[in-house]
């Protein structure tokens, strides 16, 4: 007799499992930079804490050497889609 394994149709695959993440770091980052250029490493992460992202982005945000980004430079150093 064989068990009985539950099937699912969700995909395993690492960018279906950080696709949300990624979208809450892109609405963030709109968000933010709403009518700004240039934003600091601080005032993102400060955002992101009060968005309650997940771990693991607020570590890549804290990694950011200290200093202002613009939306583009931030989002590729964060594997963001907004440009």
């Amino acid at each position: 007799m064989t068990d009985d394994v539950p099937v699912t149709d969700a995909p395993t695959t690492d960018a279906a499992v950080d696709e949300p993440d990624i979208r809450r770091l892109d609405d963030l980052l709109e968000d933010l930079y709403h009518g700004q250029e240039r934003i600091s490493q601080a005032d993102i992460y400060r955002r992101a804490v009060a968005a309650e992202l997940p771990a693991q982005l607020l570590t890549r945000i804290a990694a950011l050497p200290q200093g202002e980004y613009a939306v583009d430079e931030v989002a590729d150093l964060l594997g963001g889609s907004v440009i």
